[in-house]
């Protein structure tokens, strides 16, 4: 059994250089670093090792314990979570700043946890200035002068908190799977992670874009992990003013091209809009799978039978026979919207409530799998032969003469497609010299390979490669 690994928490107030000190222990951009304070708010994880000591890094938002504001306190109390599992805490000061008061009752506040404690005192940033970290020592706790940015004074921190941990060798697990929870604000994505985890893991809050960071949560169920990435609500490029707003749809469209799946959280009771479909798209591209969530179902649910309520009959027709028929409509709705996703399954849940969230787990394995799937060649090549590639051929052009087909890659699926020759673009034509397939004979092939080998969630990708002619072969065999 994995063994897990001690904790090293980095707390402070904000805009100390919390965020930069975690990048550097991981050795990552993970965390968004920016000069605007209250970035981090979530709890964010990263895994450093030093001296061949592994361990986990946990970066909090800045704490303002006496703040009352909804979000403040919510920082506040994700912090407390972290400090309750530590091994060591580090306090990260700004030592350019001096000892603040604020520096001082949090000192005051974790040494009362009985967590070892140590003082970052950060933007020392060059040799000679150690004397700006001299007032820390007034906390009564051991104090390193550092440059989070630069890396001056890093190590003798990381001797000085990881000298208790163990460096015997530790079991590795099997990889979890990467899970991306994205979509618009406020369609409640955060609520749905804390819904998967059975806990509060982020911060839940009517306000739109209250998570800005992404928030990695492991979950283990047996021997299946499932590593859950709370991404920033994506805006429309027009209503993402703050720079940390824009780094946060930067970043959340990164967390996706890391993802193997992605849960496209939408809301059932608005429907599919045009910012949902620019996601969906953002989502196809980054090459992850996708499963389809559209939330407030209780909602949405609540809506129709109130709209149907005056209808004739209606008083007469089973519930549990109304939403069935509520459901199929509503699945051709989304289907419409989003074409070019109908490989994709649909699940309508409230996470508030918990209804249907169960089924995720299930469907997330089936798509992940299928993203992993590889076919041999010899049965690719008998469903190639049974394939009218004359039927896919683009108006007004050719389909192209595939001689053989091979699978060259999983995650997701790349399939190879070999030709005798590949011809000059011309209008229409369903190949150029560039490997290019014509989008509507991709679609066809997609569409006659799924038919066969079910992919489902999962994008499927086409190349087209010319054979080389036979005397270049020959001269390769010699």
């Amino acid at each position: 059994m994995a063994r897990a690994l001690p904790t090293v928490v980095i707390v402070g107030r904000p805009n100390v250089g919390k965020s930069t000190l975690f990048n550097r222990l991981t050795g990552t951009r993970r965390s968004i670093v920016t000069d605007e304070p209250g970035i981090t708010r979530d709890r964010i994880y990263g895994i450093a090792e030093w001296r061949g000591r592994p361990f986990e890094v946990v970066d909090t938002g800045g704490i303002v314990p006496e703040e009352k504001a909804e979000i403040p306190r919510e920082v506040l109390r994700q912090a407390e979570v972290a400090i309750a599992a530590a091994a060591q805490l580090v306090l990260v000061v700004d030592a350019r700043a001096g000892l603040t008061p604020l520096d001082a009752e949090l000192a005051r506040r974790l040494r009362r946890t009985g967590r070892p404690l140590a003082v970052a005192a950060n933007k020392v940033d060059r040799a000679g200035q150690e004397a700006l970290a001299a007032p820390f020592h007034a906390l009564g706790v051991p104090v390193f002068p550092i440059s989070a940015e630069h890396g001056l004074g890093v190590d003798a921190l990381l001797d000085a908190i990881t000298e208790r941990f163990s460096s015997a060798a530790v079991e590795v697990a099997a990889a979890p799977v990467n899970i991306a929870i994205v979509g618009r604000p406020n369609v409640g994505k955060s609520t749905l992670l804390n819904r998967l985890v059975g806990t509060e893991r982020a911060i839940v809050s009517a306000e739109p874009g209250t998570t800005r960071d992404a928030v990695d949560t492991v979950v283990w169920r047996g021997q299946s992990g499932y590593r859950f990435i709370d991404t920033a609500g994506i805006r429309r490029k027009a209503k993402t003013k703050l720079l940390a707003e824009r780094l946060s749809v930067l970043m959340a469209r990164r967390h996706l091209e890391r993802a193997d799946v992605a849960l496209l959280v939408a809301d059932a009771a608005q429907g599919v809009t045009s910012q949902d479909a620019a996601i969906a798209g953002y989502a196809e591209q980054s090459g992850c799978s996708v499963i389809l969530v559209m939330n407030k179902w209780d909602l949405a649910l609540e809506k129709a039978r109130q709209a149907q309520g005056n209808e004739p009959g209606s008083a007469s027709r089973p519930k549990d026979v109304a939403e069935a028929e509520l459901l199929e409509e509503y699945t051709r709705l989304v289907r419409t919207k989003l074409k070019f996703l109908d490989y994709a399954p649909v699940v309508f849940v409230s996470a508030l409530s918990g209804e249907r969230v169960g089924r995720l787990y299930r469907l997330i394995d089936e798509v992940a799998e299928a993203r992993r799937r590889r076919i041999p060649t010899a049965e690719l090549n008998r469903w190639l032969r049974e394939v009218d590639l004359e039927r896919g051929s683009a108006p007004a052009g050719r389909a192209p003469k595939i001689l053989y087909v091979t699978q060259a890659s999983v995650a997701p699926p790349v399939f190879v497609l070999f030709t005798n020759r590949v011809g000059t673009r011309r209008r229409g034509s369903a190949a150029s010299r560039t490997g290019q397939l014509h989008f509507s004979f991709v679609r066809f092939l997609e569409n006659r390979l799924r038919e066969r080998f079910p992919f489902p969630g999962t994008p499927i990708r086409f190349l087209l490669r010319a054979r080389p002619p036979r005397a270049c072969r020959t001269q390769r065999a010699r």
